[in-house]
C-alpha cells in the first residue's frame, strides 16, 4: 500500500457498498437456509468487486501479499504437525495442567498468550493456540459449557499482548521501520508495556463478568495425552526450536547497525522445513492445513485493495478538520477505520500524515496501540480473530458469531483505549 492520492470528489462507492454487505453477511452468517462461513462471504465480496470492475484481475493478483500468505502457510504446517503428532496435546497439559479452575485457566491463557504474542507474533499464537483451547474444553466438557470463553480469551490475549513489541504484529513492524523509531524494542516497552499489562487484567475482568455463569467451582482435569507419532513430534520440536531461535536472532538484529532482511515469512518457511523435508507424512500434513483461511486472506486482500483504491477512507482522514497527531484522535481513527480497511493499510495511510505533522514518538505509539486493539472490537478487526474462528469451525465445529464477539469486544475495546489514552496523557 502506497501513499494515497488526494481526495477525489467523484468517489466510486461500489466497493464501499460491497464492504458493508460483507459486514452484514458476517454478522448474520445466514442467507435463507444456507449457513455461510466467513471465507465464503469474503470470496463473494472479492468476486463482486472484480465483476463490477472496481479492481482489475491483474491488480487483484498484485494485491495479494505473498509475505502474509507464505508466513501463514509455514505456520499452518507447524501447527498441523503439532496436532498430528500428538505433541500439541502433550504440550497443552504441561502449560495449563496446574490450572485446576476455570478462573485460573482464563487468567493463564490471557497472561501466557499475551506475553508470548509480543515475540512470536499474534497470528502464530492464534494458529497454535486454537486447537489447544478446543482440546481443553473438550476434555472438561462438564466444567466448561462452551469453548467460546477460551477462544475469546485467546483472541483478546494475542491482540492486546502484541501491542508491546515491534514484531508483535505487522502494523507495529511497519511503524517501527517507516516511522524510524529509535531502539524500537526499548521504545515500545517503555510506552506500551505498563498499560498493556493493565489491559490484560481488564480483559480478565470483562470475561469474568460477561461469562459469570460459567465460572463455577468445578475442578478441571487433564488426561495424559500420549504422543502418537514420536518421529513427527521430534521434527515438530526441531521446527519450534528453529522458529524461536530465528525470532531471537531477528530481535538481536534490531540493535545492530546493519539489519539483514530476516522477514517473518522466511522464519516461518525455514522453520517448517524439518517437517516438509524429513517427515514421511508431509503430503497429508500439507493437505490438512487450513486452506480455507488462506483463501479468506487472498480474497480479503482483493476486497481491501478495491476499497483502498476507491479513496473513500483516505478522503475522510485527509479531509477531517482535526489534530491528526493528537493521541486521542489517532486512537479513535485507528480503531474505527481498522474495521473497514484492516489495520496494516490503515497504518500505511496514517503514517505519512503523522510524519508530515512532525508527530512525536508518543503519537506513533498511539497509532500502534489503536490499530492493534482495534482487533478486540469485531471479528474483522484483526487477522488473528479470523484465524481462531476459522480454525474453531474447521477443527471443533465451534464458532463465535459477530454479535457474540462485539458484545464482549466493544466494552473491552473502550476500556483498553481509555487506559492507553490516559497513560499517554500522564506519562508520555
Amino acid at each position: 500500500f502506497h501513499r494515497p492520492p488526494p481526495p477525489d470528489r467523484h468517489i466510486p462507492m461500489i466497493s464501499i457498498f460491497v464492504l458493508l454487505a460483507v459486514f452484514v453477511l458476517i454478522s448474520v452468517r445466514q442467507v435463507g437456509k444456507y449457513r455461510l462461513q466467513i471465507w465464503h462471504i469474503m470470496i463473494l465480496g472479492a468476486i463482486a468487486v472484480l465483476l463490477t470492475a472496481q479492481i482489475s484481475p491483474a491488480q487483484a493478483l498484485r494485491s495479494i501479499n505473498p509475505d502474509v500468505m507464505l508466513f501463514l502457510f509455514g505456520a499452518f504446517i507447524i501447527g498441523q504437525a503439532l496436532e498430528d503428532s500428538g505433541y500439541l496435546s502433550h504440550l497443552s497439559q504441561r502449560l495449563f495442567g496446574k490450572a485446576r479452575s476455570l478462573d485460573r485457566l482464563v487468567f493463564l491463557v490471557l497472561l501466557g498468550a499475551g506475553v508470548a504474542s509480543a515475540f512470536l507474533m499474534n497470528d502464530t499464537l492464534a494458529i497454535i493456540g486454537t486447537p489447544v483451547m478446543l482440546l481443553i474444553a473438550r476434555n472438561n466438557s462438564s466444567a466448561i459449557r462452551s469453548p467460546k470463553l477460551l477462544l475469546l480469551a485467546l483472541a483478546f490475549a494475542v491482540t492486546i499482548g502484541s501491542v508491546t513489541s515491534p514484531i508483535g504484529n505487522p502494523q507495529n513492524l511497519l511503524i517501527a521501520v517507516d516511522g524510524q523509531v529509535t531502539n524500537p524494542f526499548v521504545t515500545f516497552f517503555e510506552y506500551l508495556l505498563p498499560p498493556t499489562l493493565i489491559n490484560l487484567l481488564i480483559a480478565y475482568v470483562v470475561l469474568r463478568v460477561s461469562f459469570r455463569r460459567q465460572f463455577t467451582r468445578s475442578e478441571l482435569s487433564y488426561r495424559p495425552e500420549p504422543i502418537t507419532d514420536p518421529h513427527l513430534a521430534k521434527l515438530t520440536k526441531m521446527s519450534l526450536a528453529l522458529f524461536l531461535s530465528l525470532i531471537a536472532v531477528k530481535i538481536l538484529f534490531v540493535f545492530l547497525p546493519l539489519q539483514p532482511d530476516l522477514r517473518l515469512t522466511y522464519i516461518a518457511l525455514a522453520s517448517a522445513l524439518p517437517i516438509v523435508l524429513l517427515s514421511p507424512r508431509r503430503i497429508g500434513i500439507v493437505r490438512r492445513i487450513d486452506w480455507t483461511t488462506l483463501v479468506f486472506f487472498a480474497a480479503m486482500f482483493v476486497l481491501m485493495q478495491s476499497v483502498w483504491d476507491s479513496g473513500f477512507f483516505q478522503s475522510l482522514v485527509y479531509g477531517a478538520n482535526v489534530n491528526v497527531a493528537a493521541t486521542g484522535t489517532i486512537m479513535g481513527i485507528a480503531i474505527i477505520l481498522s474495521q473497514f480497511i484492516s489495520n496494516v493499510p490503515l497504518v500505511a495511510l496514517y503514517l505519512p500524515l503523522l510524519t508530515n505533522a512532525g508527530a512525536s514518538t508518543a503519537s506513533l505509539m498511539a497509532l500502534a496501540a489503536g490499530s492493534t486493539i482495534a482487533g478486540n472490537l469485531s471479528i474483522l478487526g484483526a487477522a488473528s480473530n479470523v484465524i481462531i474462528i476459522q480454525n474453531a469451525e474447521r477443527k471443533g465445529r465451534q464458532t463465535i458469531t459477530f454479535l457474540e464477539f462485539v458484545r464482549v469486544g466493544v466494552p473491552l475495546t473502550i476500556l483498553n483505549a481509555a487506559v492507553y489514552w490516559l497513560y499517554f496523557r500522564l506519562f508520555a
